[in-house]
């Protein structure tokens, strides 16, 4: 039980990595709230972790909205008395050649996964440099560490998130809260279930150890950072990829 009486904040958190996470920590002990635009994702994922024994709250939020955001944190302080933990993990994909991308679908990306991180770690900073101990958990991506074809937007906003982090770390550590990122390499989400057989056997390939991640795997990187047994580790960029950067 190593998250045990922590509460801990995870955006995004109704599927794929998010959710696992969720489940993760409240296993070892946490008092975990999900945040997520879907009303109806958040309703199935609390009925499905409550079938499983799991305490998951939620909120609907839309970390683009500043307002939204405050409003949210300011609720979630109101019922659990304090943040402990923060997984910015809410993120979307626009891909496109440079030549091809939309000034729509690159905004919509930076405005989610970056702009969404710098709003609610904002927000909860404060909250934790008061209590005097918080963990944020930054998610980047192996995209942010070497960039990928067609997705000039979403590997501008996982590298800028790895800046963030280390300034962060920097800026919170001396305050008793850790800043880390985490780099998923491809993860078999749903996301990655709509490629095609071909592309996903690339994928594999593509790893050391011959196969996709599984949300559960990185939600294990996770829930050690949010650890006790990571007091440590500040400003961390951590790669979980099966080696696929070898």
């Amino acid at each position: 039980m190593r998250l045990k009486d922590k509460v801990c904040v995870i955006t995004g958190g109704a599927a794929g990595i998010g959710k696992a996470t969720a489940h993760k920590f409240a296993k070892e002990g946490a008092t975990v709230v999900i945040c997520d635009r879907s009303t109806a994702e958040i309703g199935a994922e609390v009925e499905c972790a409550a079938q499983e024994g799991l305490d998951i709250a939620g909120y609907e939020l839309d970390v683009v909205d500043r307002a939204s955001v405050n409003r949210v944190l300011e609720e979630i302080l109101k019922r659990c008395g304090r943040i402990d933990v923060l997984v910015n993990n809410a993120g979307i994909t626009r891909d496109a050649r440079l030549q091809r991308m939309t000034e729509q679908q690159f905004d919509e990306v930076i405005d989610v996964n970056l702009k969404g991180v710098f709003n609610c770690t904002q927000t909860v900073a404060s909250v934790m440099v008061e209590q005097g101990a918080g963990v944020v958990l930054n998610a980047s991506s192996v995209v942010g560490l070497h960039g990928n074809f067609g997705q000039t937007n979403y590997a501008a906003s996982k590298f800028a998130v790895l800046g963030m982090t280390k300034t962060w770390a920097r800026e919170l550590g001396p305050k008793g809260v850790r800043v880390n990122a985490v780099c998923p390499g491809f993860i078999e989400t749903e996301m990655l279930k709509t490629m095609p057989e071909k592309v996903l056997d690339g994928l594999k390939r593509a790893s050391w150890m011959g196969r996709l991640g599984s949300p559960a795997e990185i939600a294990s990187v996770y829930a050690f950072l949010a650890s006790d047994d990571a007091s440590f580790v500040n400003g961390a960029v951590i790669e979980a990829s099966g080696g696929l950067s070898l």
